[in-house]
């Protein structure tokens, strides 16, 4: 986006971020109208700059701080989290690792896996595994709709077991 920010508009995002500061606007909605009004902003990139400029995206918060917030009063959950991340790795070093707000992204090639502390007793994990058939515990991909082919529910450590890392090695092979 702010690649393509610099070619649209021959002006860099902290160009813009310094435009919207000086207008004292504060709201989101409101600087998105400012910046579609007065300078002729698509919505994409009028969205883009308000939340840069309000550091409210989650490329503006240190990869840490997401995962602190994600499971703020879930920390319980945090060592399933931990636990999945320690053996993901174990498949390779060409696994780029991606928090963002909600969820943490796990890429190859193509995402493979999502990890999201879903609700406070449980953690939803989206896997990428085309063409698997769906069993009780390999669910249809549910809120993850079309970023992720399945869903497994997980509460419990206990559940990060030899069946749900091979279901996560086939989707880490598959993203190539």
């Amino acid at each position: 986006m702010e690649k393509g920010l610099l070619e649209k508009t021959g002006k860099p995002l902290d160009h813009w971020i310094g435009i919207v500061q000086a207008s004292k606007i504060e709201k989101h909605k409101a600087i998105m109208d400012f910046l579609k009004s007065e300078h002729g902003f698509s919505h994409g990139f009028a969205n883009f700059v308000a939340l840069k400029s309000r550091k409210a995206d989650a490329g503006s918060i240190d990869n840490v701080d997401l995962l602190i917030n994600q499971y703020k009063g879930k920390e319980h959950l945090k060592s399933i989290y931990d636990d999945l991340l320690s053996k993901v790795n174990e498949f390779g070093t060409d696994i780029t690792i991606t928090p963002k707000k909600d969820s943490v992204s796990f890429i190859r090639k193509k995402q493979f896996l999502l990890i999201k502390p879903a609700t406070k007793t449980r953690i939803d994990m989206g896997l990428k595994l085309k063409g698997k058939a769906l069993t009780e515990r390999l669910e249809n991909s549910g809120p993850f709709g079309a970023m992720c082919t399945h869903r497994v529910k997980i509460s419990a450590l206990e559940e990060v077991d030899a069946e749900l890392l091979e279901w996560i090695k086939e989707a880490y092979e598959k993203s190539v």
